[in-house]
């Protein structure tokens, strides 16, 4: 009897081993939902006995470190359970991938794992040498307490340095300011990086730019970011162009917003604290109007049936919305769009389902003040990110490579020129 013991014993761990060194580390693949491609993502890792401990991630979802139930005491047949998720995978190894199907909700779906971190192509992302010159800075919002990093890219040719002697013609200068949630100067979101690919684009093309950590990320430090609101952003907005306007370096200096962040460029237009302002699928509605529109609208996309009413969404957001949610859901953005008399380029994409153009847009349009330097345009089949999509819903943003549509930044740049540059 303890013979045979030891023996299964033995023949568990040396199970335990092949598993491990099988199985171990990360597995990738895609599931296909409708018109609309997941990445999953199964990582095993050892513990201290020797067994491996599973997670998965959906990134495309914002989803990472999900406990999960490995099974693999029957190689080559591999299974795992998502407890929390009521979704399982079964599969059988196969020539260095795992073939197999996900399973939730009763529904069935093909799916291969290889073994490997997914490489993400994002080809718009810009390599060095650049044929201009950046610089890190830093800025306050005193009255916050908070100090901003970011980075300022100019043209060649300007011989500018924020800190140092100006030579030759200063040129006009765009604050970037990203949309809701904290993000890096980059606006990084999957891998794409949409703030840098358009100071690349501008500063070839004669502009400054000026992009920067939010309030409490990445390189930026102080500042209440819990409690704070879009009013509150704006002010770190409002030091960003106080910051290049005491410079003394540039000739006009406007704002760049996208999302939320043309929420805050419109704030600053009814204020006169900048020369333009350019709206990236700004909202034009009150926020619970804005943001009820964007529930439906996915759910719509995503065969959900039902619709979500504003009063069932204020509702919601008054018992467990945060102070960021609550402010915004009350905000109406009409008076300040009205009050920009300022050139203002406002712009969206038809398969927008964040910001909905056929609301936002047309109300920004029906609001501004007669300007004819305006310049007002629906992209046809670009989402919120303004890429080229199929339905536009967020799951698909990872899966495309596309991170700014060439059309926008064409228009963005020959806008800019044609009013602003000497």
């Amino acid at each position: 009897m303890t013979a045979a013991l030891i023996l299964t014993a033995q023949a568990l761990s040396a199970s335990a081993q092949s598993a491990s060194s099988l199985l171990e580390g990360g597995w990738n693949g895609k599931i296909s939902v409708g018109q609309t491609e997941l990445t999953l993502v199964f990582k095993f890792q050892p513990a201290e006995d020797g067994s491996l401990i599973a997670t998965m991630d959906s990134p495309d979802q914002g989803a990472e470190g999900i406990e999960a139930e490995l099974d693999a005491s029957a190689l080559p047949s591999v299974g795992v359970k998502v407890p929390s998720l009521s979704a399982s995978f079964s599969g059988m190894l196969y020539r260095g991938s795992i073939v197999g199907s996900f399973s939730q909700n009763g529904l069935s779906f093909p799916l291969t794992l290889t073994r490997g971190k997914e490489v993400l192509n994002r080809p718009q992302t810009p390599q060095p040498p650049f044929p201009y010159r950046t610089e890190e800075v830093s800025f306050t919002n005193e009255a916050a307490g908070a100090t901003l990093a970011g980075t300022l890219s100019w043209p060649v040719g300007c011989g500018l340095s924020i800190y140092g002697d100006a030579e030759g013609t200063a040129p006009a200068a765009v604050v970037m300011v990203s949309g809701s949630g904290q993000q890096n100067r980059d606006e990084e979101i999957f891998g794409h990086k949409p703030f840098l690919v358009i100071a690349d684009h501008l500063a070839r093309n004669g502009i400054a730019s000026l992009r920067y950590d939010d309030r409490g990320f990445g390189e930026s430090s102080g500042g209440d970011v819990e409690n704070a609101t879009t009013e509150d952003f704006m002010q770190d907005a409002l030091a960003a162009v106080e910051f290049l306007r005491s410079s003394g370096r540039f000739s006009k200096i406007g704002v760049i917003g996208h999302s939320e962040g043309a929420t805050i460029a419109f704030m600053l237009g009814a204020r006169r604290a900048v020369d333009f302002v350019v709206s990236l699928a700004g909202p034009g509605v009150r926020g619970d109007r804005a943001l009820t529109a964007q529930v439906n609208r996915i759910m719509e996309l995503s065969g959900q049936p039902g619709m979500v009413s504003e009063e069932m969404y204020r509702q919601n957001v008054r018992l467990e919305g945060n102070s960021w949610l609550r402010w915004f859901i009350d905000y109406d953005p009409s008076d300040d769009i009205a009050a920009t008399g300022c050139p203002v380029m406002a712009v969206n994409g038809s398969r927008d389902c964040q910001v909905i153009s056929s609301l936002n847009l047309a109300a920004i349009q029906a609001l501004l003040p007669p300007n004819e330097r305006n310049f007002i345009k629906e992209y046809d089949s670009l989402n919120h990110l303004f890429q080229h999509c199929t339905t536009g819903v967020p799951t698909e943003y990872r899966s495309i490579e596309e991170t700014v549509s060439p059309e926008l930044l064409s228009d963005l740049s020959s806008w800019l020129t044609a009013n602003f540059l000497p």
